[in-house]
C-alpha cells in the first residue's frame, strides 16, 4: 500500500483547518467581535485617529481658521515655531513643570498615604495615624474644587495689596507689604507650581491609599519584626507593591504638566506671567490661534504638544519595564 505524497497531506491538513475555523465562526462569535471590537475600534478611529490626522494636515497649511481657503506650506510652520523665542520659552516652562510637578506631587502624596495607612504606632496592629480619616478628607478637599476656582482663589491670596498671604506674613513681622508674588519673575513660576501641587496632592494620596490597603498586613508586620524602620519599609515594601499606581500617577501628572492651561490661564488671564515666565505651550497655542488668526501654526504647536505627550508616556512605561516594574506588583 503506497502512502500519499507529503504535499497532498499538507494540502489536506490545510483544508481541514480552514473548514474547522469556518465551523467555529458562529453567529455569536461574529456578533461579539463586531459589537465589542469592531464598533469601539471604529469610534476610536473616527474620533481620535482621524482628528489627529486632520490636525497634522492643517499644520502643513497657512489656514487662518475662518476661511475655507488655504495653501500648503509644508514644514514651514514647524520651522517657524522652533525659531520663535516665545514658543521656546513656553516649551522650557513646560519642561520645568514636567520635572517638578510629577515628582513633588507623587512624593508628597506617597508620604501622606503612608502616614494615614501604616504610619501609626510601631506597636500592636499595623495602622495609620490617629484621626487619619479626617486628614484624608481634608487633603482630598482641594481636588473637589474646579481648577478655575482654584486659580481665582489663589490669585486673590497672592494679591499684593489685600491678599491673605502678605497679610499673614506682615502679621508675623515679616516685611512683605505690597509684594507681587505673581508679578515677579523670580516667584511667579514657583507660586504657580505650588497651586498646582496643592490641587492634586489629595487625589493621588487617595489613589496610593487604595494601593497600600491592598498590601497584606503580614508583610508590614514581618518587616517590623525584622527591625525595619518606616523608611526602609516604604522603600522595600510599599513602593514596589504599588509601583503600577505610582506609574499611573506619574503619567497623568506629566500629561497635565505638558498642558497646565487652566491653572495658568486662571492665575494669569491676560498674558503668560511677567516676561512670559509662566507661559506654557497651550497658552501660546491659544494666543496664536485666536488672537493672531494663525490656525495653521497653532495646529503645528498642537501636534508638537501631542507628540511630546506621547513621547513622555512612552518613556515612562519603558523605564518602568526596564527597571522591573511588571514584577513589582507581584512580590
Amino acid at each position: 500500500m503506497s502512502l500519499p505524497p507529503p504535499t497532498a497531506v499538507l494540502e489536506g491538513g490545510r483544508k481541514a483547518a480552514i473548514q474547522s475555523r469556518r465551523k467555529n465562526l458562529t453567529f455569536d462569535k461574529v456578533s461579539f467581535m463586531v459589537v465589542f471590537l469592531g464598533i469601539p475600534l471604529a469610534i476610536y478611529l473616527l474620533f481620535v485617529i482621524w482628528p489627529f490626522l486632520q490636525a497634522f494636515v492643517y499644520s502643513l497649511t497657512d489656514w487662518s481658521g475662518f476661511s475655507p481657503n488655504y495653501k500648503f506650506v509644508g514644514l514651514d510652520n514647524y520651522a517657524r515655531i522652533f525659531t520663535d523665542d516665545q514658543f521656546l520659552k513656553a516649551l522650557s516652562n513646560n519642561v520645568i513643570l514636567l520635572i517638578v510637578v510629577p515628582i513633588v506631587t507623587v512624593v508628597l502624596s506617597l508620604i501622606l498615604a503612608t502616614l494615614v495607612t501604616v504610619g501609626g504606632s510601631s506597636k500592636g496592629q499595623v495602622k495609620g495615624l490617629k484621626n487619619s480619616s479626617f486628614y484624608r478628607v481634608v487633603s482630598f478637599f482641594p481636588y473637589t474644587i474646579p481648577a478655575v476656582a482654584i486659580g481665582i482663589m489663589w490669585g486673590q491670596i497672592y494679591d499684593p495689596s489685600g491678599g491673605l498671604l502678605n497679610g499673614a506674613l506682615n502679621a508675623l513681622g515679616l516685611n512683605f507689604k505690597d509684594y507681587a508674588w505673581l508679578g515677579n519673575t523670580s516667584t511667579a513660576m514657583a507660586c504657580s507650581i505650588f497651586v498646582i501641587i496643592w490641587g492634586f496632592v489629595g487625589f493621588y494620596m487617595v489613589l496610593f491609599i487604595a494601593g497600600i490597603k491592598g498590601i497584606p498586613a503580614e508583610l508590614f508586620e514581618a518587616a517590623r519584626i525584622d527591625g525595619a524602620g518606616r523608611f526602609r519599609t516604604a522603600v522595600s515594601i510599599t513602593i514596589p507593591m504599588i509601583r503600577d499606581n505610582i506609574q499611573t500617577a506619574y503619567v497623568y501628572l506629566g500629561i497635565f504638566a505638558l498642558d497646565a492651561f487652566v491653572y495658568m490661564a486662571s492665575l494669569f488671564p491676560n498674558a503668560g506671567g511677567p516676561e512670559n515666565s509662566t507661559l506654557v505651550m497651550s497658552q501660546q497655542l491659544f494666543f496664536t490661534a485666536f488672537q493672531r488668526g494663525q490656525f495653521g501654526m497653532a495646529t503645528a504647536m498642537g501636534v508638537v504638544l501631542a507628540a511630546a505627550t506621547l513621547l513622555f508616556s512612552g518613556l515612562v512605561f519603558l523605564v518602568n519595564k526596564l527597571t522591573g516594574g511588571s514584577e513589582g506588583g507581584r512580590l
